[in-house]
C-alpha cells in the first residue's frame, strides 16, 4: 500500500526525532551513533567536547551505593572542612591518612542535555570512590574521609580531581561515583542534588594497573564480572565509560564529558 504521508522521504534527521518518541535513550544513542558518520547529531554543533551523546541525553541515574557521606545515610563529608578541593589521596579535618595507589586524574566537564550542549559552569561535583583496598573512607574506614571531594565547574564545564585509580571490589566494576548540584553553596546534602551517576572504567586499563603492587585482590575480583553482570552498568556504559590514557609509571588520566539537566 502506498503511504501518502511520505514520512519516510524526510530523511535521516526527521526519522531520529520520531524514533526518540517510540524508544528508550539507550537503543535511541546506538542509531544514532551508527548515523553518525552521515550527519551531525541532532541538536548538536560540530566536533568539540560536549556535542555527541551527552548532549541528547542525560547520563543514567544511579545508585549512590551504601557510602555515599552525602548525609543521605548519616556520614556527610560534605559539611568537612576542606572538602572543597582537587587533591582528594588525604584526610581532612583533623583525619591524617593518605590513599596510595597508581596516581589518577579524573577530568569530568557537565553539559547541558537539554539540547543546548552548553558547558554548565558554575556548578558542583562531588566525587568518591574507593581506595586501592576496595574500602570506603567514613564508613569501613571510618577513620578515614580520604578520596571524597567537590570542586565547582569552570567556564568549559569541567571539573580536575586528583585522586588513585580506585580497585575492583568483589561484586562489582571498578567505578566512582558522583553527585551534581547546581552550585557550591547548594553541595552541603543530597537533597539538593540534581544527578547521581557512575563512571566506568576500560577494563584492558583496569588490568594492567591491578597487576602492579597494591591491587592483587582486584585481580580475582575482576576476573569474577563483566559489565555484562554488574549490577549498575549491565544496561550499557555509553553515557558513562571514560576515556582513559596513561601509564603506570605516570598516571592515568580519564576524560568524560556527561549531560545533566541545567
Amino acid at each position: 500500500m502506498r503511504d501518502d504521508n511520505h514520512d519516510h522521504d524526510r530523511g535521516l534527521e526527521y526519522d531520529l526525532k520520531l524514533l526518540a518518541a517510540r524508544t528508550d535513550r539507550r537503543q535511541l544513542l546506538k542509531w544514532m551513533m551508527a548515523g553518525a558518520a552521515l550527519l551531525p547529531l541532532v541538536g548538536c554543533g560540530g566536533g568539540s567536547e560536549g556535542s555527541g551523546s551527552a548532549c541528547e541525553s542525560s547520563v543514567p541515574e544511579e545508585t549512590g551505593g551504601p557510602y555515599p557521606g552525602d548525609g543521605s545515610n548519616g556520614a556527610n563529608a560534605l559539611v568537612l572542612s576542606g572538602i572543597v578541593r582537587g587533591d582528594i589521596r588525604s584526610s581532612i579535618a583533623g583525619l591524617s591518612g593518605t590513599a596510595e595507589g597508581v596516581p589518577f586524574t579524573l577530568k569530568l566537564t557537565l553539559v547541558d542535555s537539554g539540547g543546548t550542549c552548553a558547558p554548565l559552569e558554575g556548578y558542583a561535583v562531588y566525587l568518591w570512590h574507593c581506595d586501592r583496598d576496595g574500602q570506603y573512607s567514613m564508613y569501613t574506614l571510618p577513620q578515614q574521609n580520604y578520596l571524597r571531594g567537590v570542586q565547582e565547574t569552570d567556564s568549559t564545564g569541567t571539573v580536575t580531581f586528583t585522586s588513585i585509580f580506585p580497585a575492583c571490589y568483589s561484586g562489582r566494576m571498578p567505578h566512582l561515583h558522583f553527585e551534581a548540584y547546581p552550585n557550591l553553596s547548594t553541595a552541603t546534602s543530597s537533597k539538593n542534588k540534581i544527578k547521581t551517576s557512575q563512571i566506568a572504567l576500560p577494563t584492558d586499563v583496569c588490568q594492567t594497573v591491578f597487576a602492579t603492587p597494591g591491587y592483587s585482590a582486584s585481580v580475582s575480583n575482576l576476573s569474577r564480572i563483566s559489565f555484562s553482570s554488574d549490577n549498575v552498568f549491565s544496561d550499557g556504559t555509553e553515557l558513562q565509560m571514560a576515556t582513559v590514557t596513561g601509564s603506570v609509571a605516570k598516571g592515568y588520566v580519564a576524560t568524560l564529558t556527561v549531560g545533566v539537566p541545567a
